[in-house]
């Protein structure tokens, strides 16, 4: 009785610190259905819906007190059925065979792939011999070859490859199918052939014709502005990246200002603040509306609408609607009289997030975006409480602005460590160059341009806001250019992440002298960042490449094909090789590609030629091959049929783990994947 008085007294003790917890018991929910194996049945929900009621029928016998950890466990219990909701509501038809063949649909977005290329996303997709009810609702394709003039709107025909969305590219990375599956992307491929215009574009639709307007701003802004500078000012305007080059997007992320890309939380906070403080200061000056009129509250409304407007403008993305509900809120702070930056607010806009997409849960925006805020929430919080003077006077935009970097730079770290492995030694020294640029030139810049846009005067805004953004361009070239400006770091183990998160919510949200403990967590998990075995041996899904981990890093079997595969593994492991090098690292051999383990062999057959010649092998051989293949003896073969069963595998001395296990059957699994086939390749 002695422990439950304590817990009770602990809990009384954080009356009225308790409702920022709440987005954290949601999120539990959420990442614990996002972590099963398989899809929860109808059963299952039913279970958790009576429970809840059982919960809270049962509260009511129980001390005041204790109501908080009732409403811990409905919360967790809420996001499990919010995140299978969402699940079961945006499901879609996914293409379950490789296509050739003519393709046509409507433009809804374009952008860039990872080489470079103009991806554009279709909707009303038709295909030659797929019936409707079969038929994805929305694909991407990759245009290679001469561009196209395309806009948002169009019909477009063309002829290419398309193919379901691919799993991790090794047990327990990033699955592209759960991403694909929230985004109602069906299939995605490319296309080398002309592409049609079928139709001129559609405007009928609200969303269409704002997607038009978002292609008009974006061409005039290139056309004023030209180059590097142009594409970058049509990305923070309307969040059009489709004109940026692939070594300017390397340049920004090497100097940790990639973020400046994205109409997230920076743009929509620098846009609000100027506009909210433009109408406050100018309404002040008419004395008459200031002594009369509620000027907060109507500069509050002025830049809710101006937001409104950027969120529509930019498209729409989840990095924008995660940041104009944080300002929303924040706004709506002020027209209640409330504190518009606590902890309070951000737990208002991480609950409406997560119910309106509890999958953003697992992107790396979300968690950067949240980290950050709570951090600097939380850090200049504390120094307004203890009311730390800064002198002289002058020195405190100074001192803001490098504390605000180093907080956030701090806050994200770890996260984009984790999710991208790598760190940006110098990004400090280019955020604080460049974000003071951002807010006091660029965003106003481009506020003067909107407003001078009807007088055929938006040129003024646009060459202010081009010199701007030429200066950020030029220090993302210099701090990437730097010796060691980019570190790179191993993947740590799954543990890690929501380990420190823990810990660091703990020290912030929790009341009294125990909120200390939470550190203890945070600090075993960064050290044991380090302890993690990356597998031995990895295998791409379709057989085409092999990564041997060596004493010189990691080995592969080929120096080109499987570029995006064998990225991601490099990067996984911490290793700044490029693929060339990497495979440099692999014997020298005739025929199939062999490499010797302790213990074992393994060969990897590239194409019919090695597989028609291979026609036996031996005890303690591992046989890759990327074309289907049956060689006589007592060894392991891994071909396209076993490995369409298993997706990529991981191989650690005799365990074999495989993709298709970790990943489980989920909605956004193959069809095909059973529990009982997949125990038939093991």
């Amino acid at each position: 009785m002695r422990v439950l008085a304590r817990i009770e007294a602990t809990l009384l003790a954080q009356s009225g610190h308790l409702f920022p917890w709440l987005p954290v018991w949601l999120a539990l929910g959420i990442g614990l259905y996002f972590s099963l194996g398989h899809e929860p049945s109808a059963h299952a929900y039913l279970g958790i819906a009576l429970f809840v009621i059982g919960l809270v029928w049962f509260s009511r016998h129980l001390p005041s007190a204790w109501t908080p950890l009732v409403w811990a466990l409905s919360l967790a219990a809420a996001g499990f059925m919010v995140a299978g909701a969402r699940a079961h509501r945006v499901a879609e038809p996914v293409l379950e065979w490789r296509y050739y063949g003519p393709i046509e649909g409507r433009v809804v977005a374009l952008d860039r792939s990872a080489s470079d290329a103009l991806r554009v996303t279709l909707d009303r997709v038709r295909l030659k011999g797929v019936p409707t009810e079969r038929r994805p609702a929305r694909i991407r394709l990759s245009v290679h070859g001469d561009r196209v003039p395309l806009a948002p709107g169009q019909k477009i025909m063309t002829t290419g490859h398309l193919s379901p969305p691919r799993g991790p590219v090794e047990p327990g990375g990033f699955d592209f199918r759960r991403h694909a599956w929230f985004q109602k992307l069906g299939a995605v491929g490319y296309t080398r052939n002309p592409v049609l215009t079928v139709a001129p574009p559609e405007e009928a639709l609200a969303g269409l014709r704002i997607a038009v307007i978002r292609a008009r701003i974006s061409a005039r802004v290139q056309m004023v502005l030209g180059g590097e500078v142009g594409g970058f000012a049509a990305a923070v305007t309307t969040g059009d990246r489709s004109a940026i080059s692939k070594k300017t997007v390397e340049n920004l992320r090497a100097s940790n200002l990639a973020h400046l890309l994205a109409i997230s939380g920076l743009h929509m906070g620098l846009l609000v603040g100027f506009v909210y403080s433009a109408f406050r200061i100018g309404l002040s000056f008419i004395p008459a509306l200031a002594l009369r009129l509620p000027v907060r509250k109507i500069a509050a409304i002025g830049a809710l609408v101006v937001a409104s407007g950027y969120l529509a403008l930019s498209g729409n993305s989840v990095a924008t609607e995660r940041a104009f509900v944080m300002v929303a809120v924040m706004l709506g702070a002020v027209l209640l009289d409330r504190r518009a930056i606590s902890l309070r607010a951000v737990a208002v806009a991480a609950l409406i997030v997560l119910v309106l997409r509890p999958e953003s849960l697992l992107s790396p925006g979300f968690q950067m975006s949240f980290a950050a805020t709570t951090a600097l929430v939380a850090v200049f919080g504390g120094l307004r409480d203890v009311e730390i003077a800064v002198r002289p006077a002058w020195l405190r935009p100074a001192g803001a602005l490098f504390l605000s970097s180093a907080v956030a730079g701090l806050a994200t770290a770890p996260v984009a460590a984790a999710h991208f492995n790598t760190l940006a030694h110098y990004g400090l020294l280019a955020n604080l160059l460049s974000v003071p640029v951002m807010g006091t030139v660029v965003i106003p810049a481009a506020v003067l341009a909107a407003i001078f846009a009807p007088l055929g005067l938006e040129e003024v805004g646009l060459w202010i806001m081009g010199l701007g953004l030429s200066w950020i361009l030029g220090v993302a070239d210099w701090v990437a250019g730097l010796d060691g400006a980019r570190g790179f770091v191993p993947n740590p183990p799954t543990y890690v992440l929501p380990a420190m998160t823990v810990g660091v919510l703990w020290v912030i949200l929790w009341q009294g002298r125990w909120r200390w403990g939470g550190v203890v967590p945070a600090i075993v998990a960064l050290a044991l960042w380090g302890q993690g075995q990356r597998p031995e041996i990895l295998i791409a899904d379709t057989g085409g490449l092999v990564g041997v981990l060596t004493e010189q890093g990691r080995a592969l079997s080929k120096k080109r094909g499987g570029r995006f595969i064998a990225t991601v593994w490099l990067e996984n492991d911490g290793d700044g090789a490029d693929q060339a090098a990497a495979a440099a690292r692999w014997p020298l051999s005739d025929g199939p590609r062999r490499i010797q383990l302790p213990g074992k062999e393994l060969v990897h057959i590239a194409g019919k030629r090695q597989a028609k010649d291979f026609t036996r092998c031996n005890a303690g051989q591992i046989v890759v091959s990327q074309v289907p293949l049956a060689p006589l003896g007592d060894c392991q073969v891994f071909d396209p049929e076993r490995l369409k069963l298993t997706g990529s595998l991981a191989i650690s001395g005799e365990k074999i783990l495989s993709s298709a296990e970790l990943s489980g059957t989920r909605l956004w699994s193959p069809a095909h994947s059973t529990d009982r086939r997949l125990a038939q390749t093991q």
